[in-house]
């Protein structure tokens, strides 16, 4: 007998079972543009990072603690992405302006966080990771490079 789905104490409560389901599988951590960005600088030499390293303010995605360098890879669903910028949810739309809204204010004061730090930080959009990593690559070898060479 299958096991009855039964969505988590949380709001909004969906108004779909499929729709709710595919929402709670999400992640927020080894995401599929994280480890296509983590594969491809590892397979290019790229190492030394931590993942999720808490001891940074945001706890960002790809830490290089030595060099006090920060990269965040963003869901452009989830962030909001400038360069996508994808439509509101129907289904509840004051409740998914606010979440969206919320989360770029958090990803400001990371970044505005690790600033304050001395960190130097990179954001990669996950369309940018998806339609051209090798770029993704570059910016990340030349915000290495320029903390190797100061």
């Amino acid at each position: 007998m299958p096991q009855e789905y039964k969505p988590g104490n949380r709001s909004p409560t969906p108004l779909n079972e499929t729709v709710s389901r595919t929402m709670s599988r999400i992640r927020s951590k080894n995401t599929k543009p994280e480890r296509l960005i983590r594969s491809a600088m590892w397979a290019d030499g790229l190492r030394g990072y931590r993942l999720h390293w808490a001891k940074a303010p945001g706890k960002p995605d790809l830490a290089f603690p030595g060099k006090k360098i920060a990269i965040f890879i963003h869901g452009c669903y989830w962030h909001r992405c400038p360069h996508c910028k994808l439509a509101l949810p129907k289904n509840n739309a004051e409740f998914w302006k606010n979440k969206f809204e919320n989360n770029q204010e958090r990803d400001l004061r990371n970044l505005g966080a690790l600033a304050a730090a001395g960190w130097k930080t990179l954001v990669l959009w996950e369309c940018q990771i998806k339609n051209d990593i090798d770029e993704c690559l570059h910016l990340i070898r030349i915000l290495l490079a320029k903390e190797t060479n100061e």
